[in-house]
């Protein structure tokens, strides 16, 4: 069985439709430029309100990937 490291990071994704399409939207970001995804878990949920309606979404999470192996 291989060992892995992973690293973690830390991003918020926003949206104004629903907590899970900010997820969606911070871990598709982060896919983008980085590789080897492994993991998320969500730390923190805030919202903007108009009135009494919530009006957007942010979601902070962190990311856990695998680093590479030297070959």
């Amino acid at each position: 069985m291989t060992e892995h490291v992973y690293k973690t990071i830390e991003i918020t994704g926003s949206s104004g439709s629903s907590i899970e399409d900010a997820v969606q939207t911070a871990v598709e970001r982060a896919g983008d430029s980085l590789h080897n995804l492994r993991w998320f878990e969500v730390t923190d949920i805030r919202g903007q309100l108009d009135g009494a309606r919530v009006n957007y979404w942010q979601v902070t999470v962190k990311l856990g990937l695998t680093l590479d192996q030297d070959a």
